[in-house]
């Protein structure tokens, strides 16, 4: 495990800490629309263009697309438009009717545009005509939009899992976390396999983002038996529940506990004061069951200066006070609410740096701030996972309640 010590000028673009830079891979930035903007698929849409640097997606509401006006205004200058927006919950004729309604109201829209956008994508479903009423629907929508769009893009999602799911909405990974989370036990009541996608790649399949970053457009699935995901997460809540962390050997580990970790915000963070002991046990349990890998860096930052506002979509970061008093601020991008953590070396509490949520950090003592940050993977200037983000430092807004 590498282990070095950096002076921040925390406020200065050019630190060797926490830099972030342009990761277009050479492809232009584009102008992007998205229907259910709001939910689990399009919360991380809107986190992955953030991530790319890409303009603001603009989100065309519920109330939106029932005006086709609306709609066309919408997406005048756009040039891809991702439809998300459906139901896969409630009456089954509900759901039908829901998803072709939604579909053809967006229909009307694309006819109204007076430019067309350059393409239409369509977050569709591998359950799309089996039978089922979500799978028919999903199938109707898909040729609904055809009628508007015979080149639309047709993506066929399988079972998405990540950051920050609805428990008993968005798959059976989120209500398995959402369950250890809050000390209950998962019930598994069929042994069947699951081809589990991240939904980061999704999202970045759906976007065409370049393949330049930590997602994958290929969607790499993880085949994996309902009762192995259940133990594989009561494993992690097990370990991490100690202050320790669960293997991070590859890449499904690494997003399968990310997506464990995002249900303990804010309810359970920071972590509770450490039974390692010193200072010295502490930095040595920072890595403990991260299979000996990463990087350690220590880094002081001066008085009444800060760490501008970064995120992660995939990296673990944890972070350790050793001299001075730090306020750290952590906001999930895209929302406004904030956490704040007033934390001194006398705490000896160790703060985990949840994935998709932005931090800042400001030295607010009366001496030098030094801080021990350990970080899951070396950095990779050619695969970097830092990213800017404006929005974070909050004073006048009130920090969410745990």
């Amino acid at each position: 495990m590498s282990d070095k010590t950096v002076s921040v000028k925390a406020c200065d673009s050019t630190s060797t800490i926490g830099q972030a830079g342009p990761i277009h891979g050479g492809t232009r930035a584009l102008r992007v629309a998205i229907t259910g903007a709001g939910g689990f698929l399009g919360w991380h849409v809107r986190v992955l263009a953030e991530a790319l640097g890409w303009p603001e997606p603009v989100v065309i509401s519920r109330a939106d697309i029932a005006a086709a006006d609306v709609v066309a205004a919408r997406l005048e200058g756009i040039d891809r438009v991702l439809h998300l927006a459906g139901l896969n919950l409630g009456d089954p004729a509900e759901v039908v009717a829901g998803n072709v309604k939604l579909a053809e109201a967006l229909v009307q829209g694309l006819r109204r545009c007076t430019h067309r956008p350059a393409s239409v994508v369509f977050a569709n479903s591998v359950l799309a005509g089996n039978g089922t009423p979500y799978g028919d629907a999903k199938a109707m929508a898909a040729e609904t939009l055809t009628t508007a769009r015979s080149d639309l893009v047709d993506v066929r999602l399988p079972n998405l899992y990540g950051e920050h799911g609805r428990p008993f909405r968005n798959g059976v990974t989120a209500t398995f976390c959402g369950l250890l989370a809050s000390g209950q036990v998962p019930e598994v009541h069929e042994d069947r396999e699951l081809r589990l996608v991240h939904v980061t790649d999704a999202a970045a399949r759906l976007l065409g983002a370049p393949a330049s970053g930590t997602w994958d457009a290929a969607m790499p699935a993880v085949a994996i038996t309902i009762p192995e995901l259940a133990q594989r997460l009561t494993d992690c809540a097990d370990v991490y529940r100690r202050g320790n962390l669960p293997s991070l050997s590859d890449r499904p580990a690494i997003r399968i506990f990310n997506t464990y970790r995002s249900h303990l915000v804010p309810s359970q963070h920071p972590l509770p004061p450490s039974s390692h002991g010193s200072a010295e046990n502490l930095l040595t349990a920072m890595s403990v069951g991260a299979d000996g890998a990463g990087e350690l860096v220590r880094s002081i930052i001066p008085r009444n200066e800060r760490q501008v506002g970064r995120f992660h979509l995939a990296t673990v970061r944890r972070v350790l006070v050793l001299r001075g008093t730090a306020d750290i601020v952590l906001r999930r991008v895209g929302h406004q609410a904030v956490v704040r953590l007033q934390v001194a070396a006398e705490d000896e509490t160790v703060v985990d740096v949840p994935t998709m949520w932005a931090y800042e950090i400001t030295n607010r003592g009366s001496t030098e701030l030094m801080m021990h940050t350990w970080t899951n993977a070396r950095r990779d200037d050619a695969d970097l996972d830092t990213f800017s983000h404006a929005g974070t430092s909050a004073p006048d807004l009130a920090p969410v309640v745990a």
